[in-house]
């Protein structure tokens, strides 16, 4: 009876004890953190470091910190260090903040950081701590190591045995290999490491990852770099090892630590990784809609650029060794985001119908876009997208069941300048099935672009398909050419850009009249006489019809100019006076074509004003919402073609 009373008591107290200790809370998530001066934290600590640290982000004090006033084995929120006294920033303090950003509100997450500067993996090796304390230890360290009892391994063993009575172990985060850089057997001693740590811990190896980060790459300069290659091998060795690349993460004047801000961002690296092995994905990135479709400019193979239902433009670019990456579009530049491979990806704000020009900014170097179509614009070769209209657009889409014309490439030699050009030139569909003869139009492109730009920018092909198989427009032939105007206009020169004045571009004009003409009357079937010759250009090929056509009214007889670069005109003087003897102008040119973007100031409408005053008459046209763009000119192209040679 005795012995039976004695029994009953003694499980009494045995549940009565279970019931006193805590369990282990299973939404607490711990990690060991290990390494070297990397994983120490080697930056200053800013003030923004300081603050706003989540007070589910815990530390387990490694070492006693009397100016913080913290004990070796306690919990306390991470605001850095979070290794030892007068250490800096780590990785683990912007791990541990991400990862209480995404995760969800009931879940803390506790690390535990060892860590001593200029340390080999194996101080970290149960086999061989002992003698690297004696034999290869320099003597500067001797006090890093003191604070460990001279055994860094078995501190870490002992607080994570004393964590996982609060908590759950989820991983082990690694930042070492500086020291042994070189060492090809690095990735075998790394696993004794990680293997020990699951035997003495009683993990299972498939519920604790190791995440291995880099050392600092500085684009090839960073002095143990070429450790990274046998980091890389890890895992290899150790099947849930994981490496988080710190391409891109900046670094210190050393090139052998990352600074402040390179800690962060490999900080929150290890981070996305832990999240997304958790099943959380929450790396930065831009999120494309699945209603972005693909630009038709895009080069063969690239899933990018992409423009979504808002007129928003998504870009990629692969630039691992860059610092930042912008696009630069209407007038705005754009950051693009990296991830942790180099790739950069952005997206802008909803932008206005029609075709824009853009470039790539790479650390401030502008560059095209490889992976779209280039166009000639802005006097250089520039990357180019498509904000497509709706329905109202098709005038300028090739349309099924309408004939197509061709635009051709012609190479001429100018004895005006003695040399060898280009002209494109389209003729309509009809053209190879006919022995008529066709009118001409001579169509003129913007400052800074050359002959491919109506073509390519304007789809006039597809605008006088079009028009010429609704009965709009008679079919014609359209002659484009570069018009000396793909360079800039040296304004700092003192060159003047007035009306009638100006020489940028003028060389063009003895091209025209002696050259350009003849070989086009010579080598196409046209009607070679004024009635049936018209001349029309946008921006500065608007100004160079005005100073062609009205220097030569005995060669054309329609001309129009669409958001005209037509500057200090004085219609009184201007031509000899043509404009003020209105009825002889009216006689002579039985079309005259002013048009502009109601959102553009070129002066187009005061122009028209000042002419039909004159008594001159004038069609003039906005085109609503657009500014000085390739939108503004299909428009007026589409106004201006359907009058031309039906006198």
């Amino acid at each position: 009876m005795k012995q039976f009373c004695k029994a009953i008591l003694m499980a009494l107290c045995v549940v009565v004890g279970a019931q006193s200790v805590k369990a282990a809370d299973p939404d607490f998530y711990i990690f060991l953190c290990f390494g070297q001066s990397n994983m120490e934290g080697n930056a200053r600590i800013e003030q923004r470091d300081l603050e706003d640290v989540d007070s589910r982000f815990m530390m387990m004090a490694a070492v006693d910190d009397a100016e913080r006033g913290r004990k070796m084995g306690e919990w306390y929120t991470a605001v850095p260090p979070l290794c030892r006294e007068r250490t800096g920033l780590t990785p683990v303090d912007y791990f541990g903040r991400t990862m209480v950003k995404h995760l969800p509100k009931n879940v803390r997450v506790g690390v535990i950081n060892v860590a001593i500067g200029g340390c080999h993996i194996e101080t970290f090796m149960k086999d061989s701590i002992g003698q690297y304390v004696k034999t290869r230890a320099p003597q500067w360290m001797a006090g890093m190591l003191k604070a460990y009892n001279d055994n860094p391994y078995e501190r870490l063993v002992t607080l994570a045995r004393k964590a996982q009575q609060d908590g759950v172990i989820k991983g082990i985060l690694l930042h070492q290999g500086e020291s042994n850089t070189g060492d090809q057997r690095w990735p075998d001693k790394v696993a004794y490491v990680y293997h020990q740590l699951i035997a003495d811990l009683n993990l299972r190896a498939e519920d604790v990852p190791l995440l291995a980060g880099e050392v600092v790459r500085a684009g090839g300069r960073g002095v143990c770099a070429s450790m990274n290659d046998i980091i890389q091998k890890l895992p290899q060795t150790i099947h849930t090892a994981h490496v988080i690349s710190s391409e891109g993460c900046t670094n210190a004047p050393d090139f052998l630590h990352f600074d402040a801000a390179g800690y962060r961002e490999l900080g929150k690296r290890y981070a996305y990784k832990m999240l997304s092995l958790m099943g959380i994905e929450a790396a930065p990135g831009i999120q494309v809609p699945a209603d972005a479709v693909l630009s038709p400019y895009a080069i063969p193979g690239s899933d990018f650029p992409k423009v979504d239902k808002e007129g928003k433009a998504y870009f990629r670019v692969v630039a691992p060794g860059a610092q930042r990456v912008q696009v630069d579009i209407c007038s705005k530049k754009y950051d693009l985001d990296r991830d942790d491979k180099g790739v950069w990806t952005g997206v802008t704000d909803p932008l206005v119908v029609g075709f824009h020009y853009y470039f790539i900014l790479v650390d401030g170097v502008r560059v095209d876009d490889p992976a779209s179509d280039t166009f000639f614009g802005c006097n250089v070769q520039a990357s180019g997208i498509e904000i497509p209209e709706g329905a109202e657009g098709d005038y300028y889409r090739p349309q099924q069941g309408v004939a197509h014309g061709q635009v051709r490439s012609v190479q001429y030699y100018s004895t005006y300048k003695n040399e060898w050009r280009r002209a494109l030139v389209y003729t309509p569909a009809e053209y190879e099935k006919s022995k008529k003869r066709y009118p001409v139009l001579y169509l003129q492109h913007g400052m800074g672009e050359d002959e491919t730009g109506w073509s390519k920018q304007g789809f006039m092909q597809n605008i006088m398909d079009n028009l010429i198989a609704s009965g709009e427009a008679v079919p014609m032939i359209v002659v484009m050419e570069s018009g000396d105007v793909k360079a800039p206009f040296n304004f700092a020169s003192g060159a003047s850009n007035r009306q009638g004045e100006s020489q940028y571009g003028a060389s063009f004009y003895g091209v025209m009249i002696n050259d350009l003409i003849p070989t086009i009357d010579k080598t196409f079937r046209t009607r070679a006489d004024r009635e049936h010759r018209a001349m029309a250009g946008l921006s500065w090929g608007g100004h160079q019809t005005f100073d062609i056509v009205l220097t030569h009214p005995d060669l054309f007889s329609y001309m129009g100019a669409f958001s005209g670069a037509i500057f200090g005109l004085d219609v009184k003087t201007a031509y000899n006076g043509i404009f003020a003897r209105a009825d002889e102008f009216n006689k002579k040119i039985h079309y005259l074509f002013l048009s502009c973007g109601s959102e553009e100031n070129f002066g187009t409408e005061k122009l028209t004003e000042s002419l039909r005053q004159l008594g001159v008459n004038v069609d003039f046209y906005v085109s609503p919402g657009t500014h000085h763009e390739w939108l503004t000119w299909r428009r007026s192209f589409r106004q201006f073609v359907p009058h031309l040679f039906k006198k």
